[in-house]
């Protein structure tokens, strides 16, 4: 199920004609409050329109082996109110993740897919700049083994568990660079 849904994204993206579109590169700064790298690709489809395409990697490790390690992907469609990339937008979201990490007393070693929905406005900072805000509700399936810590290094027989989790998927403030 994860190859097929990572492949149906990949196939969207690269069979849409970009190159009569305005696009642009952008960088949520909410992920990296949580050490997490990411760069993002907007794209306009049309003058209501755009598709956007988060990818994160987090590779850190922290003292007394914790850690938010992982990665994932979450692309969105939007519709604009006014004019595309400013003012106010509704987006519909996907989102796919795999993880290993914990801060407390548990590690979590495992993926999750999902969707939801958005609200966003955006700004116009500048000729080629935007600065976003956007929250998000939704759905995530998750499947993961669960570790108790033993004396911060060793852990014991994982438990398998799944969890399906409603509630804020997305929460977003983003710069973006446009690329004409």
């Amino acid at each position: 199920m994860k190859k097929i849904f990572l492949s149906l994204i990949i196939f969207c993206l690269l069979s849409y004609p970009v190159f009569c579109q305005k696009f642009g590169v952008s960088t949520n700064l909410a992920y990296w409050g949580l050490t997490t790298p990411n760069i993002g690709l907007n794209i306009g489809l049309g003058n209501k329109t755009s598709i956007e395409l988060i990818g994160l990697y987090n590779p850190f490790k922290f003292k007394n082996n914790k850690q938010l390690k992982g990665w994932a992907v979450q692309p969105e469609f939007r519709i604009w109110t006014c004019k595309r990339y400013n003012g106010h937008f509704f987006g519909i979201h996907a989102h796919y993740a795999d993880y290993n990490g914990g801060l407390k007393t548990f590690l979590y070693d495992g993926w999750l897919i999902g969707g939801g929905a958005s609200y966003g406005y955006s700004w116009l900072i500048g000729k080629r700049w935007n600065l976003e805000a956007e929250i998000g509700i939704g759905y995530a399936y998750m499947d993961y083994n669960k570790h108790k810590r033993i004396q911060h290094l060793t852990r014991e027989r994982p438990i398998h568990q799944t969890r399906n989790y409603i509630g804020p998927t997305k929460a977003a403030i983003t710069f973006i660079y446009f690329i004409k």
